[in-house]
């Protein structure tokens, strides 16, 4: 396991973190009574909260299944988050057996359950670097320890850009900086909440996620188009994510209602 130099150790269970709301409403054990409160306060404004994250989940083993299925056998996850069976290692390995992943997330939580990351195929690798996405240098020079990016890689940035802002942190030079990293061949994996389906529900939950002192920037259409400039969309192109590719259980979970989540995954040409 690869790990930043300044890694903290304290978990700050006194403010809500968003891995860790995203937790509870995935029906996960890892989270705190402030992480609960605020993911039911959400929920109770926004009902569309729970399936929205299960679609998203849903979304990433699909488009990480299609990356491994591609050939591409390296796998870059930045945004982690808790770990939720199956992982995206676990996933694209099932489908590739000798891929080589690398996690990177800055919650100390998620450096607590690294470990449980790492248990990949014994043809494959898994690591995990502890780093912030707005410190693409680090996290770049760790994971390039374990990945090769003079070949293809799949970069996944789900359900990440809604809590970066576009001046502060530059979030689209900040992709960028990502992407001209990446060989030609590679993947950007993204998904994004949206208030274009929801925009009651999703305005109600950024105040949420504000209050709780998290930033949170919910982003249209074509603002979450734009991340892809430049790279070649594969199809079905930018779309709830419950109709990327999707599979008999997610055309299922279409009845439920709507997803204000966008997704979409491009090739770096």
């Amino acid at each position: 396991m690869t790990a930043s130099e300044a890694a903290p150790t304290t978990i700050d269970t006194s403010r809500p973190h968003p891995a860790r709301v995203y937790d509870w409403w995935l029906g996960g054990k890892d989270n705190y009574p402030v992480d609960e409160e605020l993911a039911r306060k959400i929920l109770a404004a926004d009902g569309t909260a729970v399936r929205g994250a299960r679609a998203n989940r849903r979304f990433m083993h699909r488009a990480v299944r299609t990356a491994a299925e591609a050939g591409i056998r390296q796998f870059l996850d930045i945004g982690t988050g808790i770990p939720t069976e199956p992982n995206l290692h676990q996933v694209a390995q099932a489908a590739a057996p000798d891929a080589k992943v690398v996690y990177a997330d800055n919650d100390p939580i998620v450096l607590r359950h690294a470990q449980a990351l790492l248990s990949g195929t014994a043809e494959g690798t898994t690591d995990y670097v502890h780093a912030d996405v707005r410190d693409p240098g680090t996290i770049l020079r760790l994971a390039g320890e374990s990945l090769d990016f003079g070949r293809p890689v799949a970069l996944s940035l789900v359900a990440l850009t809604h809590y970066l802002d576009d001046a502060e942190d530059d979030v689209y030079g900040l992709v960028r900086r990502y992407v001209e990293a990446l060989a030609p061949g590679s993947l950007l994996i993204l998904s994004q909440v949206s208030q274009d389906l929801s925009p009651e529900g999703v305005a109600k939950a950024a105040e949420l996620f504000r209050r709780g002192g998290t930033p949170f920037h919910p982003r249209t259409l074509p603002e979450f188009s734009r991340f892809f400039d430049g790279l070649e969309l594969l199809g079905p192109g930018v779309i709830p994510v419950y109709g990327w590719r999707p599979e008999p259980e997610d055309v299922a979970a279409q009845a439920e209602g709507v997803v204000p989540v966008y997704g979409g995954v491009a090739r770096k040409p």
